[in-house]
């Protein structure tokens, strides 16, 4: 392991985490390990793992914990990792903190705080491009309301970003998410930082506490 920086990024869903763990992977050439992305990568990969995940998936289970920390541990065994990490996602429940924790060091947690008010209003008011660009329909619409700027097709909401699943996601945040950042705050490594402004406004604050 030796002097590898381990930090973990967690915040409600839609806080921004992703978009700060891009500019942290940029800046510092730390792996952003999300692992979401890990598991749709193994199994388009057909990798051991990858086929034990999908075999759950497929019969609409959740992946155990267990497995998600073999991919985890793989992802770090690479190259890209050996300067540090940043996870993204992960731990959300305090069995996979557990887990985490007897498996790496982690030196750093980064709690992205956003009012729920504001998640809400960032979350509902987005829009996707079925090419995969976003928009927001106050903080960054297209030129014309409904149509993507770059290819001309039609933009849509996604099915999870209504106003009563994105509820659902913050009040599973915080009675999953937030004995999470009890344990580490026992541990003296988390560091509250505001993540309400600019996103480069957002990364100089983080970039601050590292």
């Amino acid at each position: 392991m030796g002097d590898r920086k381990g930090l973990i990024l967690i915040g409600a869903p839609g806080s921004g985490k992703g978009t700060q763990a891009k500019k942290l992977q940029e800046q510092l050439g730390y792996a952003h390990i999300s692992t979401g992305d890990l598991l749709r990568a193994a199994v388009a990969a057909g990798s051991e793992l990858g086929l034990r995940a999908k075999g759950f998936m497929d019969a609409g289970g959740l992946v155990p914990d267990a497995l998600v920390i073999d991919l985890l541990l793989e992802a770090l065994a690479t190259p890209a990792a050996a300067a540090g990490f940043i996870l993204d996602g992960f731990p959300r429940t305090l069995p996979q903190a557990e887990a985490l924790d007897a498996a790496v060091r982690i030196d750093k947690v980064i709690d992205l705080q956003v009012p729920f008010g504001l998640i809400e209003e960032r979350v509902t008011g987005r829009r996707m491009s079925p090419s995969g660009h976003v928009y927001h329909v106050k903080y960054s619409p297209p030129k014309v309301e409904g149509i993507c700027d770059i290819t001309g097709e039609a933009l849509y909401q996604r099915s999870d970003d209504t106003p009563d699943k994105v509820r659902a996601r913050l009040s599973k945040f915080e009675a999953e998410t937030r004995p999470v950042i009890a344990r580490y705050q026992s541990k003296g490594i988390v560091v509250a930082v505001d993540g309400v402004g600019d996103p480069d406004e957002v990364y100089a604050r983080i970039a601050a506490v590292l």
